[in-house]
């Protein structure tokens, strides 16, 4: 079995925290076996070095190692590229393609971002774990594989369980054994290692003498949060390289290259945060509307009121709901003259008789006339969010359907459906 040195060594791993030679410690343990692995860590952190570590080392390395960042792949297409489809299984499949689980057949499969996963899409991927067998989109033919996976996710996952977003068995098949990273910030003592290693390397890609930090410019990248981890301080190293004509930095020069708005959080607290912002800008869309068709409402009730019984009596009753609508202000509220023209028939209430069934059939026509209208401008409501969202997203159905809170497929049914 190789040290964890000489493993760091040939997969260019620098630094000598010890949660990081553990981490490749247990990489090299897994690795002889088939266990599903599964990398934890922030996003930027270096978690793809590990899959390659476990490959490398494994009785797999002949066969095939296919990356998949399953979070680029869009939700409709994802099936497709990990089990592969039949030709005419939908629209634009031309012919049959192999999918990666049927490429990689006796070699490795990383799946970043695997969290981000549809759910159903995760049943298929919990088959292939439990008995390697998975089905072709459009096919009815059962077909064998044998992968070892190694999945990654900077998603915490048992918030995600508790969501439903991921589902808790496949969860416990793909951490049979989990790897964590830490985040930079918590390996302090690596941080200007790696910065001059950075440092030393684009010198010697642009062809220039590398980049030196003043004491109080490294005693600042020490103690920097660094939310976006290794790749971050390799992003700022290469900039300072590239611009920087002086080649000794000093404090204030690095500062103006490192951001220092915001809070600078990790970004695995960024669930915590959207958990917190309880109302989406759907959900305030909603509740417009619904405020809307509540003060419609109260309107023709007042309108019908004053069609029936006249106008003083119906300000002295309604002052509540008058105000409600114009305003609180005297000086907002309208003033209803009396009608010089009988807007409404005349008639003796008093000896005309009221059949209970017929009073009941008028409230009823009038309040399925009434809610014809509002279900009309509901409708009307909903189309014109549905043009301006096409409008803002040109014409892009899947980027439009996420930021109206609802799926493609139920997007281009309403787009058919109103014939837009």
């Amino acid at each position: 079995m190789e040290s964890v040195q000489n493993i760091k060594q040939r997969f260019e791993i620098i630094g000598n925290d010890p949660k990081l030679n553990r981490a490749v410690e247990k990489a090299i343990q897994v690795a002889p076996t088939d266990i599903s692995v599964l990398v934890v860590g922030e996003s930027g952190v270096g978690k793809e070095s590990i899959p390659k570590i476990i490959h490398s080392l494994s009785h797999r390395k002949h066969g095939k190692y296919i990356a998949v960042n399953c979070g680029a792949i869009p939700e409709g297409t994802i099936d497709s590229e990990l089990f592969g489809h039949e030709k005419g299984s939908f629209t634009g499949a031309t012919g049959a393609r192999e999918g990666y689980f049927e490429v990689a057949n006796g070699g490795t499969i990383f799946l970043d971002e695997v969290g981000e996963l549809p759910l159903t899409t995760q049943v298929r991927l919990l088959r292939v774990l439990e008995n390697g067998e998975f089905i072709k989109v459009g096919s009815s033919q059962v077909q064998k594989t044998n992968v070892r996976i190694v999945a990654a996710t900077n998603v915490n996952m048992q918030d995600a369980i508790a969501k439903g977003k991921f589902r808790e068995d496949l969860y416990y098949r793909l951490s049979t054994v989990e790897i964590t990273l830490p985040p930079l910030r918590e390996r302090q003592e690596d941080i200007h290692l790696l910065f001059r290693k950075f440092a030393s390397d684009f010198a010697h890609k642009y062809k220039m003498p590398p980049i030196k930090l003043e004491d109080n410019a490294v005693n600042y990248l020490l103690n920097y949060r660094w939310s976006g981890n290794i790749r971050q301080l390799r992003n700022v190293a290469e900039q300072i390289s590239v611009l920087e004509p002086n080649r000794v930095v000093s404090l204030q020069t690095l500062k103006s290259y490192i951001p220092t708005t915001g809070n600078n959080l990790p970004s695995l607290v960024k669930d915590k945060q959207s958990e917190s912002d309880f109302a989406s800008e759907r959900e305030i869309l909603y509740k417009v509307l619904f405020d809307m068709k509540s003060d419609l409402n109260d309107l023709k009730k007042l309108t019908l009121d004053l069609l029936q019984h006249g106008t003083a009596k119906v300000q002295e009753n309604n002052k509540g709901l008058i105000q409600k609508i114009y305003g609180t202000k005297e000086e907002k509220m309208p003033i209803f003259d009396e009608p010089k023209v009988e807007v409404m028939p005349q008639h003796n209430f008093e000896q005309e008789t009221v059949f209970e069934d017929d009073e009941d059939d008028n409230n009823y026509l009038l309040a399925e006339t009434v809610e014809e209208e509002e279900t009309l401008s509901l409708e009307a409501k909903e189309i014109e969010l549905i043009k301006k969202s096409l409008e803002r997203n040109k014409g892009k159905r899947k980027a439009a359907a996420d930021e109206l809170g609802i799926s493609e497929r139920t997007l281009y049914r309403k787009i058919k459906q109103y014939d837009l």
